[in-house]
């Protein structure tokens, strides 16, 4: 029997709820078993669609189950949300929203479902209106994220957390970062529009271009010869705020996988070295992967597979005249590309993340030579971790000094910069510069 799309959405979606595995682990292998290209975009869609909008859709089906489905039959609510997501946010025909979700609960050798999941389906049909209606009293059904985000985003812009979280409920657009070494942007547009791929120069990146539509990078001209690759707008900025010059000794602190490290030997080739830190063996293969397809891997280039704070571990000794340090984060810039953060993200996390960048950021200030600068990035959208960092970190280092960036992306705070999701298309970045005396 032919596997059925929807049924493996389902099996992505399960895994995600209730495994708490990550969307970009558990997606992939599931979505190979699919033998047709359309099948696995559909269930990709599903399945990015139904993390986007959980907890609206959950709120909605909640009135119309008697009770919660037992944790085996887990992949029934999974099926049931994405019956709802179809009926919600798509233009599927009805009758294929409701027969194709109970095919799949047919599917998953549960026949005694079908008519359970029939009947809720069919009663969302009659009530759906009315039931959105209702879920949407609360933030959390009308935003579709967790309260405790809710409230914590509000609390951080209280003049944007409705486009905020709007924002991170669409879905992300796709742009590129053209080599230099090997091709002009200019070039490679050229390239682009005469394969007829829709595409603009990026406004806020010399080396960037936006796609007007997604697809799959490796169909991508020059993709796997190293000519391009795949990097968001607002992670583009890294690069170019290190003030690059040739001879200088660069450390990227948390560098898969890879994206900046590359950026970084793209923009200065005539570095004296370059050392990239991550900290587990599966996150440095993917640095290690990235850097071989743009051919940037020499003996200039040193990969280490280590704890970036246990400096006494890998350090060499030499002072660093630039450091990268995208400090691990909640991620709440970038739920748009990745909708499960809000529901594997929790209230604790933050302080446990502020504590880990607090350790690393004074952990690397004694590497960075005088006259140097560090470069602190997030993907994240709370002050917690941006702005009232460089706050602190400022009042514990006397030979630490900011300086303000000058760009024309972003939004000016006390220190550092901060991009919200959506501003020109790209995702939510923080970033300050930290001088040394």
């Amino acid at each position: 029997m032919k596997k059925n799309a929807r049924l493996t959405a389902a099996e992505i979606i399960d895994s995600v709820l209730t495994k708490h595995r990550s969307l970009s682990d558990c997606a992939p292998p599931l979505l190979d078993q699919l033998e047709d290209p359309r099948d696995r975009a559909f269930a990709n869609e599903l399945s990015y669609g139904v993390l986007r909008w959980y907890y609206q859709l959950n709120a909605v089906l909640s009135p119309l189950l008697r009770k919660p489905f037992k944790s085996k039959d887990s992949i029934l609510k999974a099926l049931l949300l994405i019956g709802a997501y179809q009926i919600s946010h798509m233009r599927t025909p009805e009758h294929a929203a409701v027969s194709s979700t109970v095919e799949g609960a047919r599917q998953t050798g549960r026949p005694w479902a079908t008519a359970l999941l029939n009947g809720v389906l069919r009663n969302l049909l009659r009530q759906h209106e009315q039931l959105l209606s209702t879920a949407k009293e609360s933030l959390e059904a009308e935003y579709s994220h967790p309260q405790w985000l809710v409230g914590k985003i509000k609390k951080n812009w209280p003049d944007d957390w409705q486009e905020i979280l709007n924002q991170n409920n669409q879905q992300a657009g796709m742009s590129l970062r053209v080599n230099a070494l090997k091709e002009s942007r200019d070039d490679y547009l050229a390239t682009l529009n005469e394969l007829g791929i829709e595409c603009a120069r990026s406004e806020v990146s010399t080396d960037g271009i936006k796609l007007l539509q997604s697809i799959n990078p490796t169909t991508l001209p020059g993709f796997m010869e190293g000519h391009v690759s795949v990097q968001d707008q607002a992670a583009q900025q890294a690069a170019g705020l290190l003030d690059l010059k040739p001879n200088q000794n660069v450390l990227d602190a948390c560098a898969a996988p890879g994206g900046k490290t590359a950026h970084i030997l793209e923009k200065e080739p005539k570095l004296k070295a370059l050392t990239a830190l991550d900290i587990t063996e599966k996150r440095v293969a993917l640095l290690n992967d990235t850097l071989t397809r743009l051919e940037l891997l020499s003996e200039k280039v040193n990969v280490i597979d280590h704890d970036v704070s246990e400096t006494e571990q890998w350090w060499d000794g030499q002072l660093f005249d630039r450091i990268l340090l995208d400090a691990p984060c909640s991620a709440t810039g970038v739920i748009r590309r990745h909708p499960d953060i809000k529901y594997h993200r929790q209230p604790d996390d933050i302080k446990a993340l502020v504590e880990t960048q607090r350790k690393i950021l004074t952990a690397l200030w004694p590497l960075l030579a005088s006259g140097g600068q560090l470069v602190y990035v997030t993907c994240s959208t709370l002050k917690q971790e941006n702005q009232d960092q460089i706050t602190w970190f400022l009042s514990e280092q006397e030979n630490a000094s900011e300086s303000k960036i000058s760009a024309p992306w972003g939004r000016d705070l006390p220190h550092g910069k901060q991009i919200l999701p959506g501003n020109e298309g790209m995702d939510g970045f923080y970033y300050a510069c930290l001088l040394k005396a």
